[in-house]
């Protein structure tokens, strides 16, 4: 079983007013160098923990550390973890200069081994590249791009102080077309403060229109300490309809079926091919190692999580080479199947009790039962799927299984 690596980049250049993440106002300087130099020192620390992503007998690396076999092959250096996705998320990763990540690649590739078809995703906001940063970027090996469009809606976007217009979104596109990316995903968010049907309608029409590879529908959600929240309570923003965007949802599942798009996870749709390799680790239970500010991973048995403030991570890497706060062991059975079901194949019932040496029914039965009455989920070709209405509801499937 192969890993990914996650990589988190905190900067931005201005904080939009829904987000929660771990995030800083990006300044060029002294600041910027520090985090990238801790970034690459806890990923040079890093010590496989778990997880059967080793390999044992084969080729030799060539002077990059990359694995130069297709994923599945096996290699004679079992200390190292074999990976074949890397995803740069934040933040605003393409703030930083393609020396910046050229350095965290290098990194990362002296450290783990590299599948030569590895999927390389940075995030990235309309307004924040160049011609010649996505040309370097691209030259460094990122083969896909998450694109933060959000909404083709100025006045929306204004609302979200995201920073650019959507005339920054549309040139950014071409952008990225014109330097070689040809695996590029938006997000689009649904459920906006006083967004209408007609408004997403339009959203969604004129993605589909620029035809990226990949889709990522994100529903609004208010979390508190955030500015949105303040605007929300003060009754300065209306507070968002659920039933208006669980309407928006089911529109935009509609039109992308008809044209062309695979909706292959609850929020996700993708062109047959270009489904993101890295978060179907997430759904699939696979290891995934994270390293920056507030970074989660994953090694086969645990979850570990990062310092969440950028200056404290920072402190501790330098003083003592790793900022771990927590880490804890986790229900592999409950999670392996509210994550599984978030992916339309569903749970295959038989990799399940090769997994964990017990039939689903003998340990879930009842709950799976009630569901299947209830219409939420069924059974289709060996595999626990939602059914489209159990998708509209997926909190409360998972519920039953927590």
């Amino acid at each position: 079983m192969t890993a990914g690596v996650y990589l988190h980049i905190p900067f931005c250049k201005s904080r939009c007013s829904y987000c929660d993440f771990a995030t800083d106002i990006y300044r060029s300087g002294d600041g910027v160098e520090r985090y990238v130099a801790a970034l690459c020192k806890e990923v040079r620390a890093f010590e496989k923990t778990g997880g059967d992503t080793s390999i044992s007998e084969c080729v030799n690396l060539d002077e990059t550390n990359t694995l130069p076999c297709s994923r599945g092959s096996v290699c004679a250096d079992s200390s190292r973890a074999v990976i074949d996705t890397i995803y740069f998320g934040g933040g605003t990763p393409s703030l930083l200069t393609a020396e910046q990540i050229g350095k965290i690649l290098t990194t990362v590739r002296s450290q783990f081994l590299v599948d030569t078809d590895a999927e390389i995703t940075m995030e990235m906001n309309p307004a924040t590249v160049t011609p010649e940063s996505l040309a370097d970027y691209r030259a460094l090996g990122v083969n896909r791009a998450s694109f933060g469009v959000q909404t083709f809606n100025d006045r929306a976007l204004k609302l979200l102080a995201r920073g650019h217009d959507a005339g920054d979104a549309r040139t950014t596109y071409e952008m990225l077309r014109n330097a070689g990316f040809e695996n590029v995903s938006f997000d689009l968010i649904a459920g906006l403060p006083g967004q209408t049907l007609e408004d997403w309608k339009r959203n969604v029409d004129e993605a589909i229109k620029m035809s990226p590879e990949h889709l990522s529908l994100y529903l609004l959600e208010i979390h508190d300490g955030t500015p949105l929240a303040e605007q929300v309570r003060s009754g300065r923003q209306p507070r968002p309809d659920d039933d208006l965007a669980a309407r928006m949802y089911e529109i935009m599942c509609d039109k992308l079926a008809d044209t062309g798009y695979d909706q292959y996870e609850i929020s996700n749709f993708a062109k047959p091919g270009f489904e993101s390799r890295h978060n179907a680790k997430y759904w699939r239970l696979d290891p995934v190692y994270g390293f920056g500010v507030s970074a989660h991973s994953f090694n086969g048995q645990e979850r570990y999580a990062n310092e969440s403030d950028t200056n404290h991570y920072v402190q501790s890497i330098e003083l003592r080479g790793a900022a771990e706060t927590s880490r804890g062991v986790i229900d592999l059975m409950s999670e392996f199947i509210f994550l599984g079901l978030r992916m339309n194949r569903g749970i295959d019932l038989e990799g399940f009790s090769a997994r964990f040496d017990i039939p689903i029914d003998e340990k879930y039965g009842m709950e799976i039962s009630d569901l299947a009455e209830l219409g939420l989920v069924e059974n289709v070709d060996r595999h626990l799927r939602l059914t489209p209405q159990g998708r509209l509801f997926s909190n409360e499937v998972f519920q039953r299984f927590i």
